[in-house]
């Protein structure tokens, strides 16, 4: 899968390059990546919520009774078959997603009327550790930010969708309502459905995460157990980023990243940060679920 966005100059912004990873059912997997590169672009695309400059190219798969591939769906499918039904969307920016003249209570009536669910709204508000009592009749500007990105689940589980794309759910929370709302996203996991998490707080969420995905300049570098990625890394973008992070030394990322408009035909990330690669860019396996490119070994071995 490929996405580009076109710009009125004439330019295209390669927001993702050939992206080839599945988000298996019952498991949480994880996107990682510095700002800009391509992430929250991903999720847009997978349900058919880009502008119309924008050029999609590959498949991909919607399994099922109903198998579809979301990248030939039209617009009619996407909006009666796919969104809030068989794919969920937690936007970010909790405090601006949610109508603000409506109570909580009303906006998950309505999204459960719309979208055929089986789930009354108070049922989908105790599913997220809210109260009914003390939160239905709220408006969105009278909840807190935990309160708010419960309701964004709560409205993204009214259709009951096989798949949920989470983009930043943990934004501007403390650590104890971000560790609050990724564990409720691991306890849809454990229903059966897929949950693609796109995340800077990797210490809220990959406690919780079974798998992690990397992403640098638009292509996703390395894919695999959450265990494997996170501590022992085959490609040196994924290590570079954990060293960034505050309890892993606050070491910045080296180089700055290209712009999205003009990125080089090799690697990237090489060309960025230095040092020998193979120069395959595409995804190859090392292990039983586990990919890597321009890798040959453990971070310091090869790559």
């Amino acid at each position: 899968m490929s996405v580009q966005l076109g710009l009125l100059d004439g330019r295209w912004v390669h927001a993702v390059s050939d992206l080839d990873m599945d988000l298996p059912a019952g498991t949480v997997t994880l996107l990682a990546g510095e700002s800009g590169c391509g992430k929250s672009v991903l999720a847009s695309a997978l349900i058919g919520l880009l502008p119309p400059t924008a050029r999609v190219r590959g498949q991909v798969g919607l399994d099922g009774p109903d198998p579809l591939d979301l990248l030939a769906a039209d617009d009619d499918v996407l909006a009666t078959r796919v969104r809030g039904r068989r794919v969920g969307l937690v936007p970010q920016s909790a405090g601006t997603a949610l109508t603000p003249t409506r109570t909580v209570g009303a906006l998950l009536s309505e999204a459960v009327t719309t979208l055929g669910g089986a789930v009354p709204a108070a049922d989908l508000l105790r599913e997220v550790w809210l109260d009914p009592d003390g939160v239905a009749d709220l408006y969105p500007h009278q909840l807190s930010g935990g309160m708010a990105h419960r309701v964004l689940l709560a409205l993204a589980l009214a259709g009951q969708p096989d798949v949920l794309l989470c983009d930043e759910p943990t934004a501007g929370l403390d650590p104890e309502n971000a560790a609050h709302v990724a564990g409720l996203l691991a306890a849809q996991a454990r229903t059966g459905r897929a949950v693609l998490l796109i995340s800077h707080d990797i210490a809220a969420c990959a406690p919780v995460a079974d798998r992690v995905a990397v992403m640098v300049s638009s292509r996703v570098v390395e894919v695999g157990p959450a265990t494997d990625v996170l501590d022992r890394p085959w490609h040196d973008y994924p290590q570079a980023l954990w060293n960034s992070l505050p309890e892993r030394g606050f070491r910045p990322v080296p180089g700055d990243p290209p712009p999205l408009t003009d990125l080089p035909d090799d690697c990237a990330w090489h060309r960025r940060a230095g040092g020998a690669c193979s120069g395959v860019l595409t995804l190859e396996p090392v292990a039983p679920d586990h990919w890597v490119s321009c890798g040959r070994g453990p971070v310091g071995v090869g790559c």
